[in-house]
């Protein structure tokens, strides 16, 4: 089991910008290229376990990281996501949140987005006058 003393996040990564409580850097194993990741300088698992100033910390860095990985990569979007827990497919226990570049024709269709965790339910048709997923 990774702990604070095995964990990849803690130590002295490479970084990209920081702040007093948390930090960017890009990630080992990219989805697409610019694919970085937030972090909290505190050793924790769940999103839910930060507190108030570490979220704050977290989401200030991603407005500040995007322009770089506009700069340097130039994507037509992005896909923003933390998985919480092993059932939502976090493996290191030390919260991180996903900031992944998108590129057009980087997969056949993108509709439905961040539901394509769960394959078969990203796909849908909206009816006339139905609300709920963008």
């Amino acid at each position: 089991m990774l702990n604070i003393d095995n964990c990849p996040f803690c130590g002295d990564p490479e970084m990209i910008i920081e702040n007093e409580l948390a930090f960017a850097h890009y990630d080992s194993y990219p989805v697409n290229e610019g694919h970085c990741l937030i972090i909290p300088r505190r050793h924790f698992a769940e999103y839910f376990e930060a507190t108030a100033e570490e979220k704050a910390a977290i989401w200030e860095l991603l407005d500040e990281v995007k322009p770089i990985i506009d700069r340097e990569f130039r994507p037509d979007g992005y896909n923003v996501g933390v998985n919480i827990g092993s059932a939502a497919g976090q493996s290191i226990p030390h919260l991180h949140i996903h900031v992944i570049p998108r590129y057009a024709g980087d997969v056949e269709n993108p509709q439905g987005g961040v539901r394509g965790v769960i394959p078969q339910r990203q796909k849908y048709v909206r009816k006339a006058g139905q609300r709920g997923s963008e």
